[in-house]
């Protein structure tokens, strides 16, 4: 049975069993009008539906019980998630156009939920970013295996040209990072969060460089150890089982690609102390790669939930105010890549789509279900606006910038191949 067919027998079963009440009514057409500017139609279990809308729309959302309708109308931001999880909500045309014009259309002011959030998130202890770590982390390297590009690289990549394929467009990232550093052979360089170890293997491989890289995953560090080891550069690489906050040492350059969302508010003035005490005051030099915002709001509350608990994108001002000014740092470059991000989700979409079966047999149906909608919907959010993705270079204040101008960064682009 086809997935178009399958839709219609559950709509059909479902509306056999449940008629719908006045009650259900009002509260459907209370959830259309809030929908209706994205053109987004929303049908309940027994095929009714107030769309009115001034075009065809572009695709059906099918509440398929009245606890669903309840939560959208109450708390779409948690419910939607939750509810196409558990196969109570049904999506009938592109899932990632759907989910888009959803996006650009949602409220644009702060609730008074996602303050409330805000107010009493919990803080990241060490016990708690261990934790965190694990629910997204390891879930085992297999499964990320089925749709990342080669190096396992899970952060935005760069797409220098808009036709390169992921494995090149991630290479090109590492790169740009190395550039953006202006890494020379023999420094020593502090990851803090290395995921599979792509970015330390490529300096030290390509820069001559040598890198002690954090990390709290173990089933990433064991990828990660056994990598370097195979390629000879565990000489130059020393992967340490450890949280961001325990750093010491001096170090020529601090570079963290996709840790600062996992940080934590709470937390800033702890990863200013480490850049304070790790970074040469003279020579130093540093790059927070970090998905972030341009206003102040937290985390979707079911990606908070079921995908990323404990995450907060920051915007730029909370980063330089709480993390970079109180460590005595000067911001001397930023780049917002958020269109790549969101070229680089497509991508992710596309590769995890031709492995759902897989995906569904070793992790059940409803695990499938929240990672597409997880990557969906986070490929709109990069694609609106309301996501952004910086890359923020500085220096200690009283040292100078490595170079006059940023030309040297793109006219020296990567011809390394992936």
């Amino acid at each position: 049975m086809g997935a178009s067919a399958e839709l219609t027998q559950v709509t059909a079963d479902r509306g056999g069993r449940l008629g719908t009440r006045l009650a259900d009514r009002w509260l459907g057409e209370r959830v259309q009008r809030s929908i209706e500017a994205a053109a987004v139609r929303l049908e309940l279990w027994d095929g009714s539906s107030s769309y009115a809308g001034p075009q065809p729309s572009i695709g059906d959302l099918i509440v398929l019980d009245r606890r669903t309708l309840l939560g959208l109308a109450i708390n779409p931001e948690l419910w939607f998630g939750e509810s196409y999880m558990a196969g109570r909500l049904l999506v009938r045309g592109p899932l990632e156009q759907i989910v888009e014009a959803l996006t650009a259309n949602a409220p644009v002011n702060v609730s008074w939920r996602q303050r409330l959030r805000m107010a009493i998130a919990r803080r990241n202890s060490i016990r708690h970013s261990r934790h965190n770590v694990h629910h997204h982390y390891d879930l085992g390297n297999p499964f990320y295996q089925l749709w990342l590009d080669r190096e396992l690289v899970y952060t935005c990549a760069y797409f220098a040209d808009p036709g390169m394929s992921l494995e090149a467009a991630q290479i090109a990232k590492l790169d740009l990072v190395c550039r953006k550093l202006r890494l020379r052979p023999g420094e020593r360089v502090v990851e803090a969060g290395c995921g599979w170890g792509a970015l330390a293997m490529h300096m030290a491989r390509h820069y001559g460089v040598t890198v002690k890289a954090f990390n709290v995953s173990r089933e990433q560090l064991t990828y990660a150890r056994d990598r370097a080891s195979r390629e000879g550069l565990s000489d130059q690489i020393e992967f340490i089982d450890d949280d961001y906050r325990n750093v010491s040492g001096e170090f020529d350059a601090f570079v963290s690609v996709g840790m600062l969302e996992h940080v934590g508010l709470q937390h800033y003035r702890s990863l200013a102390d480490v850049l304070r005490r790790s970074l040469n005051r003279e020579t130093g030099r540093g790059l927070l790669h970090f998905i972030g915002r341009d206003i102040p709001r937290p985390l979707n509350a079911w990606i908070s939930r079921r995908i990323f608990p404990g995450a907060y994108p920051p915007t730029l001002a909370e980063v330089t105010k709480d993390v970079l000014g109180p460590c005595g740092m000067s911001v001397i470059d930023v780049e917002n890549l958020r269109l790549h991000y969101r070229k680089t989700l497509a991508h992710w979409s596309e590769r995890f789509a031709m492995a759902k079966d897989q995906v569904r047999l070793t992790y059940g149906e409803a695990f499938r279900r929240a990672w597409e909608l997880y990557l969906a919907g986070s490929q709109a959010a990069f694609a609106t606006g309301w996501m952004q993705l910086f890359q923020v270079v500085f220096v200690p204040r009283e040292s100078h910038p490595p170079s006059w101008t940023r030309a040297d960064v793109y006219e020296s682009r990567s011809s390394i191949e992936p």
